[in-house]
This record gives C-alpha cells, sequence and structure tokens, in this order.
C-alpha cells in the first residue's frame, strides 16, 4: 500500500513561496475577488500545484464531513438518525476513551513539574520508581527543564535508555548516536499487498516492479515496509522479513523500517521481529545495509499521539550523510522534550529481574526494586503490566468482532487482523452503486463511506486514499472504539449495509 506523509509548517509556506510568479497577471470574475487578490499574492491559481493535489484521505473529505455533522448534533441533538460520531478513521486511541499508562504520565508530571519531588506529599501519591525515575531523567536533562530547547537529536541520557530498550528487544548493540529522537514517526513506485494470500509480500513482485521503474528512469532509492502493516493489518513472517533484506541488500536500496506497531501483535503464531534484528542474526552489518527503523509513542498500547514522540535509529550510512541527517534534523531544533521523555519511558519500562541477577540490571533502570518471590522489581510493574495486558488483549477482542462482523455483511471480505490497529475489508459494490458513485464524481468507496458515515455516524478511510489494486474497493476501520462501543459499530454498520445493497441492488 502507498504510504503518504505531510511536511512542517515551514516546508509547506516554502512551497506556497515557490510557487508564486511574480510576473503573472491576475484575473477575477468579480470585483470583490478581485480586490482580494491584490491584497493576497497567494491564491489556488499560484500554490504549488502539489500542494492542490496533495490529499490525506485520514482526515480527507469524509472526516471534514463528520465534523460537520458533530457539530449540528451539538446544536440540535434530534436532528440526525444517530446521537454520536464514532470515529474509526484514525489511530488515536485516548480519543476514544482509552485511558494513558499511569506509570509514564506520573513521570511525565513529576518531570514537567520538579518542585513535587520536594515535597513529602508526593510519595503518598506517586509510585516511588516513578519518583525514582523522574529524577533520573531530570539528572539528564541540563538546567532539568523540560520547557527548553535540547539536543537535536535528543538528550543524550534519553537516547541511551533508548538504545538499550533496543538492545535489550533485539539481542543485539545499538549505539544511542544512531537514535534521533523526533516528533512522532510520519511521488513511489506502487506496490499493492497480495490480499488472497492475506497481505502477503512478494519479494519477486517488488523485484518486477523496480525493473519497470528502472526502464522508464525512474532511480529507486529506497523500500518502505510497515510490520504490523497499515491499513492491512498483518504481520510479516521472519522467512518473509530476511526475503526482503537481501532484495534491499542485493538492489541497493535503503530499508525504511516502519516498526510503530510492533507492540499490536493480536495473534498467536505470529510475534514481532524487527528488521535490525533480523538483518543482523542473518549476519549483515552497517556496512552490508542502509536500514533506518521508525517507533512512535502514539501506537503500542500507550497511545500517547498527542505527545508527538519517537525515534529513528540510523544504521548503514556513511559519516558525511550522518552528518547531513545532522544538518536536517537541526533545522527544526529539536523535538519536543515531553515526547522525547515518553519515547525513553516506552522503551524503558517497569520491569523485574530474578532475584539472583538483581545486581546485574540495565543502567537506566529504576534503582528502587521491590521483592516478589524469587524475583526483584519496580513497585509499578504489576500496575503497568494489567494496564498493558488489559488493553492489548481488549484490543484483540475487538479486532476479532468486527472481523467476524466484515465477514457476515453481504459482498464483504476481510483477512484476518494479526496486528495494528486497523481492518482493511473488501467490498464488492453493485453496478448501480458504481454507477451513483461516478454520477457524484467520487470513487465507489468513498461513496459508499460518505453514506455509512451519514446515515450511521460511523468515520471509515476509503481504501482509494491508501492505493488498492485497481477495480477493486476497500476501507479502513479502526479497532479503537473502547469494548462496549464495538457491538453499537457492528448493529449500525449491519444495519446500514443491508440497506445499501438492497437500495442498489442490480
Amino acid at each position: 500500500m502507498r504510504r503518504f506523509a505531510n511536511g512542517g509548517a515551514k516546508r509547506v509556506v516554502g512551497l506556497l513561496q515557490k510557487s508564486l510568479s511574480s510576473s503573472s497577471s491576475l484575473a477575477s470574475s468579480s470585483s470583490f475577488s478581485s480586490s482580494i487578490m491584490e491584497r493576497t499574492p497567494i491564491t489556488v491559481d499560484t500554490i504549488n500545484p502539489k500542494v492542490i493535489k496533495c490529499e490525506y484521505a485520514v482526515r480527507g473529505e469524509i472526516v471534514t464531513h463528520a465534523q460537520r455533522l458533530q457539530q449540528e448534533l451539538k446544536t440540535n441533538p434530534k436532528s440526525l438518525p444517530f446521537d454520536e460520531i464514532l470515529y474509526c478513521n484514525i489511530g488515536n486511541p485516548q480519543s476514544l476513551g482509552q485511558q494513558p499508562i499511569t506509570f509514564f504520565r506520573e513521570v511525565l508530571a513529576l518531570c514537567d513539574h520538579p518542585c513535587l519531588l520536594e515535597k513529602d506529599e508526593t510519595h503518598g501519591l506517586f509510585s516511588s520508581d516513578a519518583i525514582a525515575r523522574a529524577w533520573q531523567i531530570l539528572d539528564q536533562i541540563p538546567g532539568r527543564a523540560t520547557g527548553a530547547y535540547s539536543h537535536s537529536q535528543g538528550i543524550k541520557g534519553l537516547r541511551d535508555a533508548i538504545a538499550e530498550g533496543i538492545a535489550a528487544r533485539d539481542g543485539f548493540p545499538c549505539n544511542s548516536d544512531d537514535i534521533f529522537l523526533t516528533d512522532g514517526a510520519s511521488p513511489a513506485v506502487p506496490y499493492y499487498l497480495d490480499e488472497a494470500s492475506g497481505w502477503g509480500l512478494e519479494v519477486s513482485e517488488l523485484k518486477q516492479q523496480i525493473e519497470d521503474a528502472r526502464s522508464k528512469g525512474i532511480t529507486v532509492r529506497a523500500l518502505v515496509v510497515i510490520n504490523p502493516g497499515n491499513p492491512t493489518g498483518q504481520v510479516l513472517a521472519e522467512q518473509n522479513q530476511r526475503e526482503v533484506v537481501d532484495f534491499c541488500k542485493n538492489e541497493g536500496l535503503v530499508l525504511l523500517a516502519d516498526e510503530v506497531y510492533q507492540e499490536n501483535i493480536y495473534v498467536d503464531d505470529k510475534k514481532f521481529i524487527s528488521f535490525k534484528k533480523v538483518s543482523r542474526s542473518m549476519g549483515y552489518g552497517e556496512e552490508d545495509i542502509a536500514l533506518v527503523s521508525f517507533q512512535s509513542v502514539s501506537k503500542g498500547y500507550y497511545g500517547e499521539c498527542g505527545k508527538r514522540g519517537g525515534y529513528m535509529e540510523v544504521t548503514g550510512f556513511s559519516a558525511s550523510v550522518r552528518e547531513q541527517i545532522y544538518k536536517v534534523a537541526s533545522v527544526n531544533l529539536c523535538s519536543n522534550i515531553s515526547g522525547q521523555i515518553l519515547a525513553s519511558l516506552v522503551m524503558n519500562p517497569p520491569k523485574v529481574f530474578p532475584f539472583a541477577s538483581a545486581f546485574f540490571v540495565p543502567t537506566f533502570a529504576t534503582q528502587q526494586f521491590n521483592k516478589v518471590g524469587s524475583q526483584v522489581g519496580d513497585e509499578s510493574f504489576d500496575s503497568y503490566s494489567a494496564e498493558k495486558d488489559g488493553i492489548l488483549s481488549s484490543l484483540a477482542r475487538r479486532a476479532k468482532m468486527l472481523e467476524d462482523a466484515f465477514n457476515c455483511l453481504e459482498g464483504v471480505t476481510c483477512n484476518k487482523a494479526e496486528g495494528a490497529m486497523y481492518l482493511f475489508p473488501r467490498i464488492l459494490l453493485p453496478q448501480k452503486a458504481m454507477e451513483a458513485a461516478d454520477a457524484a464524481k467520487t470513487a465507489p468507496d468513498a461513496f459508499y463511506a460518505r453514506r455509512l458515515l451519514e446515515a450511521t455516524g460511523i468515520v471509515v478511510v476509503p481504501g482509494s486514499g491508501f492505493g488498492q489494486v485497481p477495480g477493486t474497493w476497500h476501507f479502513r476501520c479502526t479497532i479503537l472504539p473502547q469494548e462496549d462501543k464495538i457491538p453499537t459499530v457492528v448493529s449500525r454498520l449491519t444495519e446500514f449495509h443491508k440497506a445499501f445493497m438492497a437500495e442498489f441492488r442490480d
């Protein structure tokens, strides 16, 4: 599936400025618009055409319409055939009721307001390991000021913590100098996954796409792999990952591994393995393959989208190229400090250790342990584990309920949700519906999604916003509404779909 990303405000302004033509004369159809043009040098006629053509379906026309309907419900609660908008369009867990992880928020609160650490009553309100971790983190921050700029790659001590977490996860060393802390993790040669084989990735097809592109004079420099997948929810098998690594090595491609859903695995026969671990276990070092791995605090069981935290681990690049990467990072000064702290916590959460190895714990782990049977661990470990397991097990149940519901609908097929936060069902639309969509000058799946929204208040993303095999139609639906809301989603969707198919039946 194709992936789209939006840049920062400065980049957009730059595109707008570059598109201006000082020699062009602006025409208008009315004196009012003419006067506006005289005062404003930027119009839709002078904006860079790439800006006009840019689309981001996840927050596109369907979502804009949903927001209008939400405002209408607020103004007149009885005006629509539903009483709330159910946003199933974007991976934004906390907006749909998911609670943040207590330990993470305790540490953030203490770091943002360090005077709390000096108060006696704090020990009755916060766990001892959260207090200890906050002190450790603040000691790494110049001036203990979370409101100050940091090093452009991120605070060194936090990068050290993340590197330790990566090394523990993969079983291979990680250099904190390879870590760039970021504000989240957000023209291509199209490649379509094989839906019939559970969204499989066929390297032979990748090879064909590369050869076709090169025959047209296109230089392909990198391969982006999202694992677990978005919008499809598949988890790559290790053998498939090995094939991808070999492919990138042999073709001289940078492997960009989007691994932000690494905690979201819902099947027993699959597990997350990082592409770095795969490549290193194959005997490939930095001199063999260029790899950039991405992680974010927005997904997983944490869902801290608004905190905008994440990192990229950059390996296999020359010193001169790394200097250029650092220069680009420096343009934005630094990522936000709360996001940096969260990224370090995500990769180094509360832990327990066998009692015999208590003196060989990671250097960034909290040094105040509780003895529990034959183990010692952080005070927050039990509550942290309960919160994490509760969220992930609930997501697995939600995924299964929605998967089963989709597969019960006429003309709809949906592959198993192995991971991530989404399902991507395929829908066979009647010819009359296709003709109605054509008359409305919209894609058939967008037509279906808009009708679904207007009848039920459920917001999904048309598959045409992601790229799909020509002639097929899909929509992406998150599994994020709270578990007690899923029956409502299922019943509304089922009722709508029956009515829609009856209305447009050939």
